[in-house]
């Protein structure tokens, strides 16, 4: 026996672990080029290399040392809201699964469910339910898909959602779309953390604090904005003037009277903007005098003997001068626009409506519309009258410048286009908005009305559902494709009273082609009906899953939407 003991360590070096680098570079290059160390050439060296690999790996993990455990986050707030009762949760879970529509062609006569996700958001947020918890992370996920959708899921999803959105970097937009950024807004009572607020938070923080605050107090909003005003960055100011346009009053006038002077051209035009709403500030009294000026009656020129009633005049103004463009007024025309036309449109549109009458003797704003314009100045002066109707809210003279709904031409009197007949008629009262658009629908057909149904309160008031069931069933007899009328159909899924479906049932029957008809037509029409009536069907269902136990099904629902109109949020963004 020798002298050293049975078990005595082993005199034989230890093969060295190669760094993980080399290991790298060898496999990159390959085995056949490079043998890994430790190893002899042919067919062993990639074992060997991946058990070199092996080695270095386990060592590597092993050498890591634990770090401290992250702090476990807080629960979720409570939500205090009513839960959805169980069949409206069931819908909830179908309309965020399905996907049947593939958007274009024939469509087939299945409802698109994805479209009636909007208006089931409407009426659950109407009637205050909160989000199932198991519902948020599918809520999340379409609103991060569509836009369109994030006001109404955040106002469903509640806090709740706000707190997952701190867990998910995919759901960060719930923490920039909502106010604070999910944070509670200081109010009123805490005015220390509104000047902590306002002075130190982000951007989109402190025009979310001075949002909330001109809703509960204009003249405190107004005095955080004047606390720091003169240092803001010309963008920021530009933003922050924005939220003046809540509760807009005299008060806000001296305010806005010195933006007037500010540095910046877009704050400058945005509070002369703002002043010219006001019909009693300085600058709507400086407008009118200019605008006046240059409008006048011609009871003596050829123009009214020729007619037998007096003539308007328009006499444009030869210079923007330093007044003009400190009240707003762009000396630059864009390109195609002559100057004097485009320095009196912009005089025009500021200058408060009431003045007009007084400078016509005391017309009507109908009988001022009816008057001729000498030299082609009409279009320009309608115009401009339009632009005022639309800023001031002015219903008397929208409906002057709209005219009857069937007069021969598709534009009325003073509106240039189709969008600005859609912007005058927003400015009236649902019932009245509804009447003019199904008359104008009953004289023009529905090729020209897509503009105007956009604006037009959800759903849509009995006359004018009538038109267009009308409007649709003469086309089809007409034996024209349905696609032609694709968005007006679209529109009709989502804003249609679910009581017209009596009326349409007969259209959904597949009709003989005509002679002269669209090969096909008919039974392309037939599915179009179908998938109609299919969807009001569901849409009358989804509110009586979503009506409280002991409130009428339909009259529930308008009392609790009062106001907005129900799914207004679909009339005013209509997707093609």
């Amino acid at each position: 026996m020798s002298g050293t003991t049975g078990d005595a360590p082993s005199s034989t070096p230890t093969t060295p672990v190669p760094a993980w680098e080399e290991l790298v570079t060898t496999a990159l290059l390959g085995t056949d080029r490079r043998t890994p160390p430790g190893a002899v050439p042919g067919r062993d060296a990639p074992v060997a290399l991946l058990d070199a690999a092996a080695v270095a790996t386990v060592r590597r993990r092993a050498g890591i040392r634990p770090v401290r455990a992250a702090a476990r986050p807080g629960p979720a707030a409570p939500d205090s809201r009513p839960p959805l009762p169980p069949a409206a949760t069931r819908r909830l879970t179908t309309l965020l699964t399905d996907r049947p529509g593939t958007g274009g062609g024939r469509r087939g006569a299945a409802p698109d469910l994805m479209e009636l996700l909007p208006q089931w958001l409407a009426l659950a947020n109407a009637y205050g339910y909160a989000a199932p918890p198991e519902a948020l992370p599918a809520l999340l996920d379409a609103a991060r898909g569509r836009t369109d959708l994030r006001p109404a899921v955040l106002a469903f999803a509640g806090a709740r959602a706000l707190w997952l959105a701190r867990l998910n970097r995919d759901w960060r937009f719930a923490l920039r779309a909502a106010p604070g950024g999910g944070a509670a807004l200081p109010g009123s009572d805490a005015p220390e953390r509104v000047r902590q607020l306002w002075q130190e938070g982000l951007f989109a923080e402190r025009v979310a604090l001075l949002t909330a605050i001109r809703v509960r107090d204009a003249a405190s909003a107004r005095e955080v904005l004047s606390s720091t005003w003169a240092t803001e960055r010309a963008e920021d100011r530009l933003m922050f003037l924005d939220t003046l346009r809540t509760g807009l009053g005299a008060a806000d006038e001296p305010f806005l009277e010195a933006a007037l002077a500010d540095r910046s051209r877009n704050v400058r035009a945005t509070a002369a903007e703002l002043l010219s709403a006001l019909p009693d500030s300085a600058l709507a009294r400086r407008m009118a005098q200019r605008a006046t000026a240059c409008v006048a009656v011609d009871h003596t020129g050829s123009a009214s003997a020729a007619s037998g009633a007096p003539t308007i005049v328009v006499e444009a103004p030869h210079e923007c001068d330093p007044g003009m463009e400190r009240d707003g007024v762009l000396p630059k025309a864009p390109a195609g626009r002559g100057e004097r036309s485009w320095w009196l449109g912009q005089l025009v549109e500021a200058a408060p409506l009431g003045a007009w009458s007084r400078r016509f003797g005391g017309r009507t704003p109908e009988e001022i519309v009816a008057l001729p314009v000498a030299d082609d100045w009409q279009g320009e002066l309608h115009g401009a009258w339009c632009r005022a109707a639309v800023r001031q809210r002015d219903p008397g003279w929208a409906r002057a410048l709209l005219g009857a709904p069937s007069a021969p031409e598709a534009g009325g009197p003073g509106a240039v286009s189709l969008a600005e007949r859609a912007k005058l008629l927003a400015t009236l009262e649902g019932g009245e908005r509804a009447e003019w658009v199904a008359g104008f629908i009953a004289t023009h057909g529905l090729s020209e009305a897509f503009q105007l149904l956009g604006v037009c309160a959800v759903p849509w008031a009995p006359p004018l559902g009538r038109a267009v069931v009308d409007a649709l069933n003469i086309a089809r007899d007409a034996g024209s494709y349905p696609w032609s009328f694709s968005g007006v159909m679209g529109l009709a899924e989502r804003c249609l009273d679910p009581a017209e479906t009596v009326r349409l049932e007969p259209l959904t029957a597949t009709p003989e082609d005509a002679e002269d008809a669209a090969p096909g037509a008919g039974g392309y029409w037939a599915e179009a009906f179908q998938r109609l009536t299919t969807t009001l069907r569901l849409r009358a269902t989804m509110r009586s899953e979503l009506a409280p136990p002991g409130v009428h099904e339909v009259g529930g629902v308008r009392g609790a939407l009062s106001g907005a109109g129900e799914w207004g949020l679909i009339a005013q963004f209509p997707r093609p």
